[in-house]
Parts: structure tokens; sequence; C-alpha cells
């Protein structure tokens, strides 16, 4: 008996493309596959010079790790590696993103917690994730996390960005390249207080001087009057 239920349903099926019975989300995940095969040959042909992406099973697009190296800045010459999962309602929403690697960040917790604005699924300054974004967007974003997306002002890891801030303001006291120091000049002034000891010593010196000095007085008038008498 045909009734107006399965009906509909019959009609709504042939209208979709979609076989009766079939569920929503395998028709998602048949969109998401086909997004991700283009998304993904964009991404290796504009992947950035500091990124390496590497997919664990190549028959799954939707789970692949990123390894950033920055070669800029305070994270220069560090390997940071990330885990993008793509879910099955993409591109509607945002990947899942999270670090695998433990680092002290203002927008990285130490668990790989991430605060990127891109990848905000509601957001109401319009910086958020919208089904424009394709996953180059994402690499490009944690790639600039080393670099000009750094964020003291508005941090996730509170302590991180009041430690930097500390060192920044010990920097800023200190120069960054030292002059050599001036040649030592010796100082012919001594603004040292006698001590009583000092005082002794000199007039001990003076009164010996003295008396080797009329010591020369008295032989010298000797030797003049021996040259009288002659």
């Amino acid at each position: 008996m045909l009734t107006l239920a399965s009906k509909l349903k019959r009609d709504d099926g042939g209208k979709t493309g979609r076989v009766p019975g079939t569920s929503d989300s395998t028709h998602r995940v048949s969109i998401r596959d086909r997004l991700l095969t283009k998304e993904v040959a964009e991404l290796e042909a504009n992947l950035p010079s500091t990124c390496k992406a590497s997919f664990p099973d190549e028959d799954k697009l939707h789970h692949f790790q990123l390894a950033v190296s920055p070669d800029e800045g305070y994270y220069q010459s560090g390997r940071f590696q990330f885990e993008i999962d793509v879910p099955e309602a993409y591109n509607m929403v945002p990947p899942k993103v999270r670090c695998l690697t433990r680092i002290w960040h203002p927008n990285i917790t130490e668990n790989g917690e991430i605060c990127l604005s891109l990848l905000r699924e509601h957001s109401i300054d319009g910086t958020g994730w919208a089904p424009t974004r394709t996953l180059k967007d994402v690499v490009w974003g944690l790639n600039s996390l080393f670099t000009d997306l750094l964020n003291f002002d508005d941090p996730l890891n509170i302590d991180a960005a009041e430690h930097h801030l500390r060192d920044k303001v010990r920097q800023s006291r200190t120069p960054l390249t030292l002059s050599p120091p001036p040649p030592h000049k010796p100082s012919l002034c001594f603004s040292m207080k006698p001590t009583p000891n000092s005082t002794e010593k000199c007039r001990r010196r003076r009164k010996k001087k003295a008396v080797c000095h009329n010591r020369s007085s008295v032989a010298a008038d000797r030797q003049k009057g021996l040259q009288i008498l002659i």
C-alpha cells in the first residue's frame, strides 16, 4: 500500500540524488571527500617552504599532520607538529586542529589547544570560519602563528604572554650590541683618607731625610775646612 509519507520520502530521495535509506552523514562525507581531493592538490602546490604535510593513510585525506619549522622570529629553528582532522560537516564547519608539540606560546596552550580566529565556528568580527575558506588558509594561518599572527594582547596562554612581556621590558633596558670599554687611564688624583699608621710612617720618613741632610752638610763643612788649612 502506497502511503503519502512513503511517496514524499521517495520523491525527496529522487530530487536529492540519494538512495532511499542512506543517511545524511554519508551524503556529507562524500561532499567532504570531493572537496578534500581538490583542496589537498591545491595545498601541495602552494605549501609554504617552512611547512610539510604528511598523510598517514592516503585514503583518508581528512586526517593528516603538519610540521612547521619557522625560519625567523622567536621560534626560529624549531619544529612543531600539528594534527588536523576534517569533520564530516566540512566545509560548513572548520577543521579540528591540535598542536602535538609541547610549546610555550601565547596562542597555544600546553595541552595543544590553539587560538586562531579562522578556526572559530562562530565569530562576531567576521574573521572566523566561512565555507569559502580552504585547507590552504588553515595551513598558512598555523604557519603565521609563529610570525605575523603571534598575538600577546589577546593570549590563550596568559602565563606565556606575561613571561614574554617581562623579558621584552628587560631586553629594552639592555642594549643589543655592546661597544668595547674605553681604554683605562690612570688617575693622578687620590682622595684616600690617611690612616694613623700612614701618617706616622710619613713623619718617620721626613725625620730620616732631615737627619741625612744634616749629616751631609756637616761632612761638606769639614771638607771645606780641610781644604782651607791645606
